[in-house]
């Protein structure tokens, strides 16, 4: 199948090797090209616009930073939907807000397009090991077609329903994670004023109730002083933002949710390290 991919970050070139390695032809595009280069060494093949990539590809998958770059991919002048006819099936795996994928579905049904949000979750590992959880929205005819393409970069795929669903389930995934990081954190500070021995108290508590992703995951990193963004701090405050805007809209309170955001943006926006992994909010407990 000739899949097309726009976005070649931390998550996207992982999802994209998995893609060849399944022998898929992918079609990439890019804001930065040079950032697109070790998939295009893989065997990805270069296009200058989404609309192009849309016009070589049956489906297009899009991994964007935030809504504003998914709302150009999608409805620019060069876009995918300048682009794609109503033989191409338009996937938005960004994690951005419900709103805009619910634009995203209604303007691909005047045009006889499907379309489907499809954000994903497991981080820089998940991706690289193909075994990142899917969230869909959309129809479940169009869900049905591209769901073994799905499965090549997922070990968790499954719809949940209509336009906007796949993001609001991604939502309710951040909201767990705002918890996890932040006890985690905070476990660690912890840990250290207490004297405690860092390793061996990480390695006692994940084996108990209180394991989780964040601490096997991020646990190992912080004691080892890597900071490298898996999903970056930036991102991350984004995803709060639009959880709490949904919250807001549905009427309900989510007060822990609300700190945590304060406390990433004390991170990104007071100490600028917006750049590092979510794991990076130890820092400012250093301050």
């Amino acid at each position: 199948m000739k899949i097309g991919f726009i976005g070649t970050g931390v998550m996207g070139s992982s999802m994209i090797q998995n893609l060849l390695k399944a022998n898929h032809e992918v079609n990439v595009f890019n804001r930065t090209k040079a950032h697109a280069q070790t998939v295009l060494d893989d065997g990805a093949k270069w296009y200058d616009t989404p609309e192009e990539v849309a016009k070589n590809s049956s489906v297009v998958i899009t991994i964007a930073g935030f809504p504003d770059d998914v709302k150009e991919i999608y409805f620019g002048d060069h876009g995918l939907f300048a682009g794609a006819d109503d033989q191409t099936i338009l996937i938005d795996s960004t994690t951005s807000t419900p709103k805009i994928d619910e634009e995203i579905y209604a303007e691909g049904q005047k045009r006889g397009i499907q379309t489907l949000d499809a954000p994903v979750s497991g981080g820089d590992v998940g991706a690289r090991n193909g075994t990142l959880t899917i969230m869909v929205g959309g129809d479940e005819a169009t869900f049905n077609q591209v769901k073994s393409v799905l499965e090549v970069m997922g070990s968790q795929v499954k719809l949940f329903g209509g336009p906007g669903k796949g993001q609001h389930t991604k939502m309710a995934n951040q909201i767990m994670i705002a918890g996890t990081m932040t006890g985690m954190v905070e476990m660690f500070e912890y840990g250290k004023a207490a004297g405690l021995d860092l390793a061996s108290m990480m390695d006692t508590v994940s084996s108990g109730s209180a394991d989780n992703w964040s601490l096997d995951n991020y646990g190992p990193r912080v004691l080892a002083g890597d900071f490298k963004p898996g999903f970056s701090a930036k991102h991350f405050l984004k995803d709060l933002r639009i959880a709490l805007q949904g919250a807001e809209e549905m009427q309900i309170d989510l007060p822990a949710t609300k700190l945590a955001k304060e406390l990433y943006e004390k991170m990104v926006d007071e100490y600028h390290l917006g750049d590092d992994g979510t794991q990076g909010l130890v820092k400012i407990y250093k301050k």
